[in-house]
């Protein structure tokens, strides 16, 4: 049985209570804390650094998954490492040298993962599988909380399963498979179908009064 992740992302927490907020999600069932970077330059909006992952930090109980939205990665990828991220991921066209970030990432303890938006291709996959523990399919284009689901990430899906399973039978090797952009109750049965197993949700958690009843729902639904 395939073991599904759920991550709420603090996107769309309530940031003037931050450290509640986590220690809440997580209370309710969170797998990882899900952290978006966006630096208002790769991407058209500006979230939060290192220093706010290192304040988090102690309050978090599970891995903290970092999605660095920003160009260039390789500096900022340290410093999230050394501020308590358990994992990495950024996307190949925001790095002058895909191999050199992922090592860089894996160098300093943390698990590395490589993020694809909806028009990137994903060649870059074809000499980066013995790298990667995650792969991030983007399901709406990023800089935005709360936006609509992308259907055609589905079709995503299925080309990345395909070639994670391809793997893991050569290596024995298992890659996590997340995505992230406008996953809700009503589509996260239909979305672990394609094959992900790693959930980030924001607003479909964080803006519901009680995050135990809608995380323990998208489980049902993982189930069903």
């Amino acid at each position: 049985m395939k073991h599904y992740r759920i991550a709420p992302s603090i996107l769309s927490a309530d940031f003037a209570r931050l450290g509640e907020e986590v220690r809440q999600v997580i209370d309710a069932g969170a797998d990882w804390i899900h952290f978006d970077v966006m630096d208002n330059h790769y991407v058209p909006n500006l979230t939060v650094g290192p220093m706010v992952c290192e304040a988090i930090r102690p309050h978090a109980t599970v891995p903290i998954d970092v999605h660095l939205m920003v160009q260039p990665t390789d500096r900022i990828a340290s410093d999230f490492a050394k501020a308590g991220a358990n994992i990495i991921s950024f996307h190949p066209e925001a790095s002058d040298h895909i191999d050199r970030t992922l090592s860089l990432i894996r160098d300093h303890g943390c698990q590395a993962g490589l993020a694809f938006n909806p028009a990137t291709p994903l060649h870059y996959l074809d000499h980066l599988m013995d790298r990667l523990d995650l792969i991030l399919i983007m399901s709406v284009n990023p800089g935005f909380g709360g936006q609509s689901f992308i259907p055609e990430a589905l079709n995503k899906l299925r080309a990345v399963r395909s070639r994670i399973d391809a793997h893991t039978a050569k290596t024995g090797r298992e890659i996590r498979l997340q995505i992230d952009g406008g996953v809700k109750l009503d589509n996260i049965a239909a979305i672990a179908a394609a094959g992900a197993d790693t959930f980030v949700a924001g607003s479909a958690i964080f803006g519901q009064p009680d995050y135990r009843t809608v995380i323990a729902a998208m489980r049902q639904q993982l189930v069903a």
